[in-house]
């Protein structure tokens, strides 16, 4: 078996490092720290940054061990404090992804910071590199758009996989060799300081949300001395990113199916699903083979084994989506077994457009150059079909293989976060996304943290508005005065969901 799916494998993803002149702005480029000293020429931004937002960039190495070769145009914006008399400093955020873009930090953060707050910080929003409006990395030509999805019930489907694995890579890396292997949390955490650097900032404050609390903690391991009041909502455990991530997501989702499967079981007059949670689950596990048999085309997109998993995945972050789940899964299930069809559903139209005609690349740039994938296909299959009884359902998207198994062995290795930064943790008991595992285990990387744990919710970011006074009230306090909990809280949501 595993000689059939080496046998598979034909594509060999070789990349260099290249050094090209830089063009960047600054005081003198003849200097090794150059981009520690340029200020930033702050502009309106265009529309697809909330209204009241400055934009503007900086300049940075595309290689920090080569400082004066090729360099990066990193996008960053600012709202000002709302009170001059009382700023102390920036509140720089990163709405995570991996890759999602960072500039529009009122459209992040405005609906849920107390006005204390807004009158103490410069808001300032960062697109990472390699990400929106920041240069570094470039479009692959997917056929798909997610690399994270199912491989299949059968080893035809994840053979196929492999193969198209292979080929996002070498679609990726061969583009931009350089880019490839410099598109880095590390790096990224380094542009970070260049952009507090740039404000004339001793130190930053500090969002993150699921990656971005990843980027975060590499942050402060790297600069701790730059670090100030820092957040981290929704957690990554540092020591799992990116393969051991994704290979969470297994047993997470599957619980949070199970969590779905009782609220849908109630509800079965509306949406004929099930009358009880199991009932519900096997109806899921019997589309999801009704799908590998016969795939089902909704506006266009062959939703088969590899992708149902991936939709549901998508809608199980959050309890507040459980009707637009439902109602998914019964336009997908009604649609079974008939002629190609349209989406009805917002919620499903959303994903399969996004499906269809996006391409979300910047994710293996980010989520495979930070530490090294395994390489051998077999590896992934032994996986899939170890956790299939426990996972029937999403055992073989969480252990799938992925582009980062064909990507360049990483510049510098992974960092290994354990330090005294203060910060404030904050994560929910039920969140598939980011496990409360995790977030356990970045607060004993860092033991000066403090963790306040959203109890029973089954929610992917904590701070939102109506959700937990308890979690915001936790946040806006620290960033406000500096305090952290003199111990470890438990919060609870405000109303019970519905």
């Amino acid at each position: 078996m595993a000689n059939l799916i080496r046998w598979v494998v034909g594509v060999a993803v070789l990349a260099g490092l290249v050094s090209l002149p830089g063009a960047g702005f600054g005081p003198d480029l003849d200097r090794p720290d150059w981009f520690y000293h340029q200020r930033p020429a702050w502009r309106a931004c265009d529309e697809t940054v909330t209204a009241g937002t400055e934009c503007a960039s900086v300049r940075v190495p595309l290689d920090y061990s080569d400082p004066l070769g090729r360099t990066l145009t990193v996008a960053i914006s600012r709202v000002p404090a709302t009170d001059p008399a009382q700023r102390r400093g920036v509140l720089l955020s990163n709405p995570g992804g991996p890759g999602a873009a960072g500039r529009d930090s009122l459209g992040l953060l405005g609906d849920v910071l107390g006005p204390a707050v807004r009158a103490q910080y410069d808001l300032i929003g960062m697109d990472p590199r390699g990400v929106g409006r920041s240069e570094g990395a470039r479009p692959c030509g997917w056929p798909a758009g997610e690399m994270v999805h199912g491989a299949g019930l059968a080893l035809s489907g994840f053979l196929h996989d492999v193969g198209q694995a292979a080929t996002m890579a070498t679609d990726c890396v061969g583009r931009d060799p350089a880019a490839a292997r410099q598109v880095t949390t590390r790096n990224t955490a380094r542009d970070m300081d260049v952009v507090r650097a740039a404000l004339g900032e001793p130190s930053i404050s500090y969002f993150g949300v699921s990656y971005g609390t990843y980027l975060g903690a590499v942050y402060t391991q790297m600069f701790p001395d730059h670090s100030d009041r820092m957040v981290f909502d929704s957690a990554i455990d540092p020591g799992r990113y990116w393969e051991g991530l994704v290979q969470d997501w297994g047993p997470a989702d599957e619980a949070a199916l199970d969590d779905w499967a009782g609220w849908a079981a109630a509800r079965d007059a509306t949406y004929h699903l099930g009358a009880t949670p199991q009932d519900v689950r096997a109806a899921i596990e019997e589309l999801l083979r009704t799908a590998a048999r016969e795939p089902i085309v909704i506006d266009g997109f062959r939703i088969d084994d590899h992708w149902l998993p991936f939709v549901l995945h998508n809608l199980l972050n959050n309890v507040r989506s459980n009707e637009g789940l439902a109602d998914t899964v019964r336009e997908i299930a009604d649609a079974a077994g008939g002629p190609p069809t349209t989406a009805h559903g917002p919620r499903l139209q959303a994903v399969l457009e996004s499906l269809r005609d996006e391409e979300n690349s910047e994710l293996a740039y980010i989520a495979c150059g930070d530490a090294p994938a395994p390489a051998d296909p077999a590896w992934y299959w032994g996986n899939i079909e170890a956790a299939r009884p426990a996972q029937p359902v999403f055992g073989a998207m969480a252990n799938n293989i992925q582009p980062c198994a064909f990507w360049p062995r990483p510049a510098e290795p992974a960092t290994a976060v354990h330090n005294s930064v203060p910060a404030l943790i904050v994560q929910s008991t039920g969140d598939p996304r980011t496990p409360y595992s995790h977030g356990l285990a970045l607060h004993r990387a860092m033991p000066a943290s403090r963790l306040a744990t959203l109890q029973d919710v089954r929610i992917h970011m904590t701070f939102r508005p109506d959700l937990s006074s308890c979690v915001n009230d936790t946040i806006n306090g620290y960033y406000a005065t500096g305090t952290l909990p003199a111990t470890d809280i438990a919060c609870r949501a405000d109303r019970a969901s519905e």
